[in-house]
């Protein structure tokens, strides 16, 4: 598949996106936060049959230009869909958010009520107060083994300098987010998501900030576009009970969960994945 790798201006900054496939338009929002587009590696490719992905490295992260600090917000990175599907000139589109980017998704749902058309909650949680239990995951997780190098790494965010130092923190975090620590498909995920370009700025900022520190719970019944709420039965960060929650207060909400995984659900059944992404967007567009 080929890809169109190019900046978009969007006003105040500039946002690297990576598009590719044709069709109808789905705006991609990568995790972290300081990834970049890679982190969805090649996984959500077969969708580019039916949907023009436009995967984005979001605000001063990637290969965006650095936009001033206090411009990096939550708020504002929500902001930035509405401008860059300004930008592209798109009349109408979906969103799809990760993680992190399931945070952003979320609060330009909750902002921008309508503006997307259709938008895809993957591995969120609508208040801070649901991160509450990943200390507590933390302190049980196994294999023991691995349990300090894990514990380590998220206490490194705050402080991670380098991207060299940000890669090796993910490299000590990274099993913490799958089902088993020892699956075969971690490395295949490192070798699908490689060329990343990690912005520790960006990671160290939000971690001391309780990563955007997103408080929408109360605020979800002003969504008006139809919501898909992804979730992992095994997530360690973003747990099931917060993604019911989201699916519990958005109007035009449905849940799924899949059952055999943990947070990277569109790496561990991509096929399944794919599938419910699909029927989602074809049923609502």
């Amino acid at each position: 598949m080929e890809y169109n790798n190019h900046h978009v201006n969007i006003g105040d900054t500039r946002l690297y996106v990576s598009e590719r496939g044709s069709g109808y338009p789905l705006i991609v929002l990568h995790g972290g936060p300081g990834f970049d587009h890679h982190s969805f590696g090649d996984y959500l490719d077969p969708l580019g049959d039916q949907f023009r992905l436009i995967l984005v490295d979001q605000r001063s992260q990637g290969l965006s230009d650095k936009a001033p600090l206090e411009t990096w917000s939550l708020s504002q990175m929500a902001a930035d869909v509405v401008s860059l599907a300004d930008a592209l000139a798109l009349e109408k589109y979906a969103v799809l958010g990760h993680s992190y980017g399931s945070l952003v998704t979320l609060q330009n749902a909750v902002d921008f009520p309508g503006k997307a058309a259709q938008s895809i909650i993957s591995s969120g949680f609508p208040g801070t107060s649901y991160l509450a239990h990943v200390e507590e995951n933390l302190a049980k997780y196994e294999p023991e083994e691995l349990r300090q190098k894990v514990a380590d790494s998220w206490a490194r965010e705050a402080v991670v300098q380098t991207p060299e130092e940000f890669a090796d923190l993910w490299n000590d975090q990274i099993t913490f987010h799958f089902k088993d620590a020892y699956d075969p498909i971690i490395d295949e995920f490192k070798k699908r998501t490689a060329g990343e370009v990690l912005s520790p700025d960006v990671i160290r900022h939000f971690a001391a900030d309780e990563y955007g520190g997103i408080d929408v719970e109360d605020k979800l019944g002003v969504v008006t576009q139809p919501a898909l709420v992804l979730a992992g039965r095994y997530d360690r960060v973003c747990s099931v009970p917060a993604s019911q929650a989201i699916a519990a207060g958005i109007p035009n909400a449905e849940l799924v969960i899949f059952e055999n995984s943990a947070h990277m659900t569109f790496v561990e059944e991509n096929q399944a994945y794919l599938d419910t992404v699909r029927k989602f967007l074809n049923k609502h567009m």
